[in-house]
């Protein structure tokens, strides 16, 4: 019987690598800028860095229309035309209540952390189990992108760079280097982020997916 386990493994790899590999070269470019105090508009290095224009976050939607059309043309689209939509809003809103969830803890219960970080699991399982194919391309390429951020916020952190990958955020209490990199950069790029991809990937190549199905011709009748 031939290894289909392999196969497939070695099919997902060559389907991310370019992607991850572009995602890469936009990280080392936006820690350039922002270590170099480059426009802001393009490099913001507050927590968060939100706005920034420069950023990983937007090719999340480009490449989950990319990995849905590839995956499409090898014969593993979406099961359903509007389950892969319908889904990933759910997903949506269960992000929005861990967030809340998160918000509410401070950084101060574990207890509360910890429900909000299963809820965003829970909240990336439901539009993976609407396309599992595309669900598992893009678990795959979140790690291949999130875990250089990881690597880079070690770094910054530990040398203190002024980045966003190493500034606290509003808040945030005093801790140990360790606690630090826990709460801010460990949890939140394998956790938080490897969901919000999966969500947003679904929901954009579920687009794509129910407008391909809206053009095919309705079969003819005899």
């Amino acid at each position: 019987m031939p290894d289909t386990t392999s196969g497939s493994q070695s099919s997902m790899t060559r389907l991310i690598l370019v992607p991850a590999v572009i995602t890469l070269a936009i990280t080392i470019l936006r820690l350039v800028g922002e270590l170099r105090d480059w426009s802001r508009v393009f490099f913001n290095p507050t927590p968060g860095g939100p706005g920034s224009l420069v950023g990983i976050v937007w090719l999340i939607p480009i490449f989950g229309i990319y990995f849905a059309m590839q995956l499409a043309k090898a014969g593993e689209g979406a099961p359903s035309r509007w389950r892969p939509l319908w889904t990933s809003f759910l997903g949506l809103l269960l992000m929005v209540v861990g967030g809340v969830v998160f918000e509410s803890a401070q950084f101060l219960s574990p207890g509360k952390l910890f429900l909000a970080y299963l809820i965003m699991v829970g909240s990336a399982l439901v539009p993976l189990s609407a396309w599992p194919a595309l669900g598992k391309v893009l678990v795959a390429y979140a790690y291949a992108a999130r875990l250089p951020v990881a690597i880079i916020m070690f770094f910054a952190i530990r040398g203190t760079w002024g980045t966003h990958y190493d500034v606290s955020p509003p808040g945030f209490p005093p801790t140990g280097f360790w606690m630090k990199y826990f709460l801010i950069a460990l949890l939140p790029q394998l956790v938080l982020w490897i969901a919000f991809t999966v969500i947003a990937g679904v929901l954009f190549g579920g687009i794509v997916n129910a407008l391909a199905a809206r053009s095919k011709p309705a079969p003819e009748t005899t």
